[in-house]
């Protein structure tokens, strides 16, 4: 088992933005609001990596519908423990300033890009909140899987510009724009 065992104790920087999905937009998606989510995971993680992910509220728990890191570890532990249909994927992001924080992040699966993204923020500024929450998964064999998390960060709205590649596997969002945005820094969380 090359992953480590749950809970996974997480450290790292969180971008998300919310999408409205209208009846009839896309036959293979349910209506609703969708997060768009992008995640380093950083030292002292038990696993650190880049992970691009889509959920959606189901009752009080999210629901991911679509999900790529760039760990075969993180991949393997997320399908296994929690039947999170995680996938591969290249990212690369880079981070410039200090108080104001610019952020660049492009995601790809094969060489074909599935979004790039821009962030502005100030959140590393904001004082440390908690949060927690769970996420609903079910395997192939119907079984449900709950997995909770519970944590803090340094949360902020934030500036965000989103571009997904209209052939790629979020397609279905290309030209939406979003509803808000928001930056969680330096958040650790306990997964699982």
């Amino acid at each position: 088992m090359p992953y480590p065992p749950a809970p996974w104790q997480m450290h790292g920087q969180l971008w998300l933005s919310l999408f409205r999905v209208r009846a009839g937009d896309h036959p293979d998606r349910e209506p609703g609001v969708y997060g768009v989510a992008l995640v380093s995971y950083e030292e002292p993680s038990p696993l650190t990596y880049s992970e691009l992910l889509v959920a959606t509220l189901v009752g009080k728990s999210v629901h991911i519908t679509d999900i790529w890191v760039d760990s075969p570890d993180s991949r393997d532990g997320g399908r296994e423990l929690w039947a999170i249909p995680k996938g591969l994927c290249t990212f690369g992001h880079v981070t410039t300033g200090s108080r104001v924080q610019r952020t660049s992040w492009t995601a790809s699966l094969e060489g074909e890009a599935i979004t790039s993204a821009r962030f502005t923020d100030v959140s590393s500024s904001m004082l440390r909140t908690p949060f927690k929450g769970a996420t609903w998964q079910t395997r192939d064999d119907g079984e449900e899987v709950v997995a909770h998390l519970t944590g803090s960060g340094r949360s902020l709205p934030c500036r965000s510009s989103w571009d997904f590649d209209p052939d790629g596997p979020l397609g279905w969002l290309s030209g939406k724009r979003s509803l808000a945005s928001f930056r969680m820094a330096d958040f650790e969380m306990s997964f699982g």
